[in-house]
């Protein structure tokens, strides 16, 4: 049973994507985002410990992990840690989604699970694959488990394994190429890391 989960977000997306919802779009890294996940290599190298490594299915999570661990490593892709499907909100800035319909934004922060985007993934879909997928990372028989996928699936992970409400991933900032980590003790996650991106500052 994994004992300490890596959670890693991919790279940058480029200027033309910042502030915008990316979900199902295949995008890939940019300049800046290659290089920020060639820097991810420092700290995870000084972890000897890592044996297994699960990846979004999605080209820019695993172009991350490749620059971070080398295209020799062994990659699990789980289709459940792909980013949440935004529909025709895909691409789109927050202003103007809410703009366009105030009332689906407000559906949309109760997190109801009948809420779905439109023409994409409901979040029961969503919060219901996440659970799959966390399941899968507690039961892993390696020590420390890295996992590279997308914001929204860190937070959620991260609220699942500490026992908080999915509202609560609101409270959790998850920037490109930062480092999370819980601890998984006794059956109960604690978060010993959040949003760590000092190993950019040194590459």
């Amino acid at each position: 049973m994994a004992e300490r989960l890596i959670l890693i977000r991919h790279g940058d997306l480029g200027a033309r994507r910042r502030g915008r919802y990316i979900g199902r779009t295949d995008a890939p890294l940019s300049q800046e985002g290659r290089r920020q996940a060639a820097a991810l290599a420092g700290p995870l190298v000084r972890r000897p410990d890592v044996a297994s490594v699960l990846v979004s299915p999605l080209r820019r999570t695993r172009e991350t992990a490749e620059l971070a661990l080398g295209r020799g490593a062994n990659f699990v892709v789980d289709p459940d840690l792909r980013e949440i499907d935004f529909g025709r909100w895909e691409g789109m800035g927050f202003a103007k989604i809410l703009a366009a319909d105030p009332a689906a934004v407000d559906r949309w922060a109760a997190l109801a699970d009948n809420f779905a985007f439109p023409e994409g993934e409901s979040i029961g879909n969503f919060r219901k694959r996440i659970g799959a997928a966390a399941r899968r990372i507690a039961a892993d028989p390696a020590r420390t488990a890295v996992v590279v996928t997308h914001g929204g699936v860190i937070r959620f992970l991260i609220c699942h394994f500490l026992g908080l409400p999915d509202r609560a991933h609101l409270l959790f900032d998850v920037q490109p190429a930062s480092i999370s980590e819980i601890r998984i003790d006794g059956g109960k996650g604690v978060l010993t890391l959040l949003n760590d991106r000092r190993h950019l500052e040194i590459c």
